[in-house]
């Protein structure tokens, strides 16, 4: 039942996130994420600039309160479950890479083998400095 739920939650939840995306270029000039083609979900709105970023800062407030949310349910889990869920997210992502790599040429796939090591690197980063706050935290008590 728990993993039931949380599965509808993330699955309810990322439509609303690619919605929401902005028009125009991304970070490095490429497509915003979400926007291919530019088929923007709000492209027929007709968003001004304020308006982009004002649902672009509601996005990620509710992407905010989601990742709180599913904490606390996460935190109820058994230690089993949590590493099936883990595991499973991983196994998704992982094949969406994979699959979304197969569709480039060789070019792009160096790039994108380039973008996700970098990924990797700021994920195993993340990884660190969590392990650091909750020694710390544990120091202070």
């Amino acid at each position: 039942m728990r993993k039931t739920l949380i599965a509808l939650m993330f699955a309810a939840a990322l439509p609303t996130v690619a919605m929401a995306m902005p028009e125009g270029g991304g970070p490095m000039g490429g497509p915003e994420y979400g926007q291919h083609h530019g088929q923007g979900p709000f492209q027929k709105l007709d968003l001004t600039k304020e308006q982009r970023q004002q649902i672009r800062k509601l996005i990620g407030e509710q992407r905010h309160d989601r990742k709180e949310i599913v904490g606390k349910y996460l935190e109820k889990l058994a230690p089993a479950d949590k590493t099936a869920f883990k595991g499973e997210l991983d196994a998704a992502r992982q094949k969406t890479q994979s699959q979304i790599r197969a569709l480039l040429n060789p070019e792009q796939q160096k790039t994108f083998d380039e973008m996700q090591k970098k990924q990797a690197e700021r994920r195993a980063e993340w990884t660190e400095f969590k392990a650091w706050k909750a020694q710390q935290a544990q120091k202070a008590q």
